[in-house]
C-alpha cells in the first residue's frame, strides 16, 4: 500500500532483504522492538498487526473471494492505495456512494 519494496523496508530496519523475507514467511520470529520499528516505518500502530487476529483455538477468517480477486488486479491495488490516502471521511463516503450507484 505504501509502494515500498522489501529492499527499502530492509534498509529501514537495518537488516538484509533476505531477513525481511524470512519475517514475511514466518520462518523467523520478529521481536517486540523490531515490530515497533516496523510499525513506525509502515506508518501504522503496532495493533495493526493484530487486527482480526484469531483467538486461541479459533481459525482465522478467510477474505471473501471478491476482495482477494479485486486486490489481485493492478486496478484494484491502485484504487485501494488511492482510497486509503484520502483523509477526509466525507470524501471517502462520497466515493463509495458514487461507485455503488455506478455498479447498479
Amino acid at each position: 500500500m505504501l509502494d515500498m519494496s522489501q529492499q527499502e523496508l530492509a534498509a529501514g530496519l537495518g537488516v538484509s532483504f533476505q531477513q525481511v523475507q524470512k519475517y514475511e514467511k514466518g520462518d523467523n520470529r520478529i521481536g517486540a522492538g523490531r515490530l515497533h520499528e516496523l510499525a513506525e516505518i509502515l506508518q501504522v500502530p503496532v495493533s495493526f498487526f493484530f487486527e482480526n487476529f484469531p483467538a486461541p483455538g479459533q481459525k482465522p477468517a478467510a477474505l471473501p473471494s471478491y476482495i482477494s480477486n479485486f486486490l489481485a488486479t493492478a486496478d484494484g491495488v491502485a484504487l485501494a492505495r488511492a482510497f486509503v490516502s484520502i483523509h477526509d471521511a466525507r470524501q471517502r463516503r462520497s466515493i463509495v456512494i458514487l461507485v455503488e450507484a455506478m455498479a447498479r
